[in-house]
C-alpha cells in the first residue's frame, strides 16, 4: 500500500487542530473524503484541505469510497454507533479517546473490530509525545521503572458539569489522559487503592490512586479539577535515575545523585515549535498511517484502550 485513502467523520474544532494537519503533511495519505453535519465547518474544512468529496451522512461517505482507514473525530458520547458501522465494514478506524463513554462500550469495540480484522487506534497522545517517549528510552536504559507519577490538575469549579453537560465523567473523559500514561509507564496494575471526591461541585472531581503494578512498579494518580490551573506533569524512576516532566515545558533526569540534571525541551526534542507536533499528535497519526501499511496493531488498539478504561473502573469501585 503506497498511499492510504482516509474517510475523516467530523471536522470540528479538534480535528482542525490536530488531525487534519498532520495527514496534510503525510505524503502517503490522501484525505479521500470529508463528513460533517454542519455545513460550514465541511466546507471550510473541506476547501482548505482540497477535498472535492463532502458529505453529511457517514454511511454515504463509508458505501461510496473505497477507503483505507477512516477517523471518527466525535463526542465520546456520540461515537459508539458511527464506530461500529465502520468496524462492520471492515474499515480500519481510528478515534480520539476515551474510547467510548463505558468500559462496556470499549469492550465490544475492541470485540467488533478483532472480529472484523480491523486495525483500531485510540488517540491518547501522551503516549506519543516526543519528549515523553526520549525521557522514558532514557531512564530505562538503567533498568525497570520502579516508581512513576502521573498529575493532572485544572481550574474547572463550574455548576454545570464541564465536559458534554455531564454525558460523560471527568475521569472518563479527561483524566484518562493521566490513567492511560501510567499504564504506559508502569504496566498492568495488580492492586489500587483510591480516592473519589467531589470538590465544592456535584459530580466527582478529584481522582487520586495508589497502584500495585503486576512487575513491582508503584504508580501514583493525582488528579483535581478544583484547584488553581491546568498543570500536568508525570514522573519515572528507576535505579539511580529520576525524570521529572513536564510536556508542555521541558523534562529534567538527575543521575547518581548529581547537581544539575539534564534538561531537554518539548520543542528540541521534536525538532518543531508546532504544538500538534511536539504534543504527540503528529507521532500518533504518523504511527496508525504506518500500522495500516504494514498490517499491524497499533500500540494503542481498541483492545489496549479497553484495559485503560478498565482500570478506570477499577478506579472508581476501590475507593477507600
Amino acid at each position: 500500500m503506497e498511499t492510504v485513502r482516509v474517510g475523516m467523520i467530523g471536522a470540528g474544532s479538534m480535528a482542525n487542530a490536530v488531525h487534519y494537519p498532520s495527514l496534510s503533511e503525510f505524503g502517503d495519505v490522501e484525505i479521500e473524503a470529508i463528513c460533517d453535519i454542519d455545513r460550514n465547518r465541511l466546507k471550510e474544512t473541506s476547501d482548505k484541505y482540497g477535498v472535492e468529496k463532502r458529505y453529511t451522512d457517514y454511511k454515504e461517505m463509508v458505501s461510496q469510497n473505497d477507503l483505507d482507514a477512516v477517523y471518527v473525530i466525535m463526542p465520546p458520547h456520540q461515537l459508539y454507533d458511527l464506530v461500529a458501522h465502520c468496524l462492520k465494514k471492515g474499515l480500519n478506524t481510528f478515534i480520539e479517546k476515551p474510547p467510548g463513554v463505558s468500559l462496556e462500550q470499549a469492550r465490544n469495540m475492541a470485540r467488533m473490530a478483532e472480529r472484523n480484522g480491523c486495525i483500531t487506534m485510540v488517540a491518547f497522545n501522551r503516549r506519543y509525545i516526543p519528549l515523553m517517549r526520549k525521557v522514558k528510552s532514557i531512564v530505562e536504559e538503567r533498568g525497570p521503572i520502579i516508581q512513576c507519577m502521573a498529575t493532572f490538575y485544572k481550574n474547572l469549579i463550574e455548576e454545570e458539569h464541564p465536559y458534554y453537560q455531564g454525558a460523560v465523567d471527568i475521569l472518563t473523559s479527561d483524566g484518562i489522559h493521566a490513567v492511560d500514561t501510567l499504564r504506559w509507564m508502569g504496566g498492568e496494575p495488580s492492586k489500587i487503592s483510591s480516592d473519589v471526591e467531589s470538590r465544592y461541585v456535584g459530580y466527582g472531581n478529584s481522582f487520586n490512586a495508589l497502584i500495585k503494578f503486576k512487575n513491582g512498579c508503584t504508580g501514583f494518580l493525582v488528579t483535581n479539577w478544583a484547584v488553581g490551573k491546568r498543570v500536568h506533569t508525570f514522573e519515572m524512576h528507576a535505579k539511580g535515575v529520576s525524570a521529572f516532566v513536564n510536556p508542555d515545558e521541558s523534562a529534567v533526569i538527575y543521575c547518581d545523585n548529581k547537581e544539575g540534571g539534564q534538561t531537554i525541551s518539548s520543542k528540541e526534542a521534536a525538532g518543531s515549535d508546532k504544538f500538534y507536533k511536539y504534543y504527540g499528535y503528529y507521532d500518533e497519526n504518523r504511527h496508525f498511517i504506518d500500522c495500516v501499511k504494514e498490517g499491524r496493531q497499533p500500540e494503542t488498539n481498541f483492545t489496549d484502550a479497553a484495559k485503560t478504561m478498565e482500570l478506570v473502573d477499577a478506579i472508581y469501585h476501590s475507593r477507600t
